[in-house]
């Protein structure tokens, strides 16, 4: 039975970490093998607060060998990560990682680089994003950063598509072969930027911005699943990129239509593997 590890946060209620990211990829037909990095009753964004804890660099160390133990990581053919709840778990991925790889040297790792983003109200702890930055993303295949945390990576302020390019393509000297920017805030106020880049050429994507009360939370781990299941199914980056851009609006209309603040994945499940609006992806010349 071969899966894909998902190392990432846990909501009880909503979705947000692996309760994004763990339906969609089953629903586009692959098996997950969810590890949570944190379980918090719900996401940060509530003004009520959450409740929940950061589990221990440990637990996850411990986890990944009863896999291993049970002779089944030679099966793992791709490891997600997303939000990290210490600095100590970071040291636990780098470690997974490699042990995966051991295992079968085919698995791809994907890494969405969860950092501290005051305007935002996204708070890590101390000591994750350098972890990120100088040791997590240049080990991995794929990074989907944010255009914060990509600027935070390349050590570039990013302010329109030339400097998003350039972001992206020394990205690509730094160890990541395929760089997904989930966000590119700067580009335009009516239109959802995404980019993707890899040796072969820089793509954009764009679809309509759907204006929030509320913006939903969870929707980078959305995309970081989309695109890895895309990747597992043999497409071509570039295809895996459209179809995640394409489904996750699917997924955000849905969510807009209803008045919801959570996403409304289930919802929207039968537009995860066939989206039915098309944005198609335009290279950047």
């Amino acid at each position: 039975m071969k899966g894909i590890l998902s190392i990432q946060s846990h909501v009880v209620y909503g979705h947000a970490g692996n309760s994004s990211a763990v339906f969609p990829l089953q629903r586009m037909g692959f098996e997950v093998w969810p590890l949570h990095t944190v379980q918090f009753s719900n996401h940060t964004q509530y003004k009520q607060g959450w409740t929940g804890t950061a589990f221990p660099a440990t637990d996850l160390i411990d986890l990944v060998k009863g896999i291993n133990n049970i002779d089944q990581l030679k099966n793992c053919e791709a490891v997600l990560t997303g939000y990290q709840g210490s600095a100590d778990q970071c040291l636990a991925i780098i470690d997974t990682v490699k042990t995966v790889k051991q295992q079968n040297p085919n698995a791809i790792y994907i890494c969405d680089p969860v950092m501290g983003d005051p305007e935002k109200g996204c708070i890590v702890a101390d000591g994750i994003s350098e972890y990120l930055i100088n040791d997590v993303m240049p080990l991995a295949d794929v990074i989907v950063p944010n255009q914060f945390e990509l600027s935070q990576f390349v050590g570039m302020t990013i302010n329109t598509l030339d400097d998003a390019v350039k972001a992206c393509q020394h990205a690509l000297t730094l160890g990541p072969k395929m760089v997904l920017v989930k966000h590119l805030h700067s580009l335009s106020s009516d239109k959802f930027s995404m980019m993707l880049a890899t040796k072969d050429g820089c793509y954009l994507a764009q679809r309509p911005h759907l204006a929030f009360d509320n913006q939903p939370v969870g929707v980078g781990d959305l995309i970081s699943s989309l695109f890895t299941g895309g990747l597992l199914k043999g497409w071509s980056a570039e295809q895996a990129f459209e179809h995640a851009h394409n489904a996750c609006y699917a997924v955000l209309k849905e969510t807009h239509r209803r008045g919801e603040w959570e996403l409304q994945t289930i919802a929207a499940q039968d537009e995860i593997v066939a989206p039915t609006e098309i944005f198609p992806i335009t290279e950047i010349k």
